[in-house]
């Protein structure tokens, strides 16, 4: 019987260990690989011209009386990102109810029903229901710095779209900023920046991959155990 008892307690044991490392596998987990914004060319080919002669070259010309401002498929400008959301939410329910009932005593051949002298047909209940709830939430983001992009596309009204990202390489981990949105020329600068507030249908990440993102990042045991079991 005692060797059983041993035998039992080292399955156990073991049972743990494997449950254990099995546990501390799960807490690492690979961090999501962004996808990289490819490179901005133009849409459509540019198409040879002809020899004129002259020694005058557009792609070398000095800009004189004009601005430096980005207007083609190319050219870059620097978004100025000043990010800040603050959301807040709060709900209160309450409501009572009160109901009661008496059918009293029915009456057959001119007396009720009886025994022992009680009515035993009277019938009368009452309920009460009570409910007080209430709930808040809030949230706030901040994000400054900025990013250099890319024009990929120009449209037909002179606003361009616009894409690029930043990679940062730390000790521990990367960290990576990506932007893409739609800028008018009328809010570039004339030092060739634009506030992220300006920028039509925005998509700004700031994210990262490594350790340090990793230790982050709950492992698969735990989102299964927080999604199936909240409390």
């Amino acid at each position: 019987m005692r060797f059983v008892d041993m035998k039992t307690s080292r399955i156990f044991s073991v049972a743990l260990l494997v449950l254990s490392l099995g546990l501390q596998a799960c807490s690492t987990v690979v961090g999501p690989s962004p996808g990289e914004m490819p490179p901005a060319v133009p849409l459509q080919p540019v198409m040879p011209t002809g020899n004129s002669g002259s020694n005058y070259n557009q792609g070398t010309a000095l800009v004189l009386f004009g601005d430096v401002r980005a207007r083609h498929v190319g050219d870059t400008l620097t978004v100025i990102l000043a990010e800040q959301t603050t959301a807040s939410k709060s709900a209160n329910t309450a409501f009572a109810k009160d109901s009661d009932f008496d059918a009293g005593s029915p009456v057959f051949a001119g007396a009720p029903f009886t025994s022992n002298g009680d009515n035993i047909l009277n019938n009368s209940w009452e309920t009460e229901q009570n409910f007080d709830g209430s709930g808040s939430s809030s949230q706030s983001n901040s994000l400054t710095g900025d990013i250099t992009v890319t024009v990929h596309q120009v449209f037909p009204n002179g606003n361009l779209l616009v894409m690029g990202e930043k990679w940062i390489m730390l000790n521990r981990g990367k960290e990576y900023v990506q932007v893409s949105g739609i800028v008018r020329p009328y809010d570039v600068t004339t030092a060739n920046t634009v506030p992220s507030g300006k920028l039509a249908d925005a998509r700004i990440t700031y994210s990262g991959k490594g350790e340090l993102a990793d230790a982050n990042r709950a492992g698969a045991v735990s989102r299964i155990f927080n999604k199936f079991w909240p409390l």
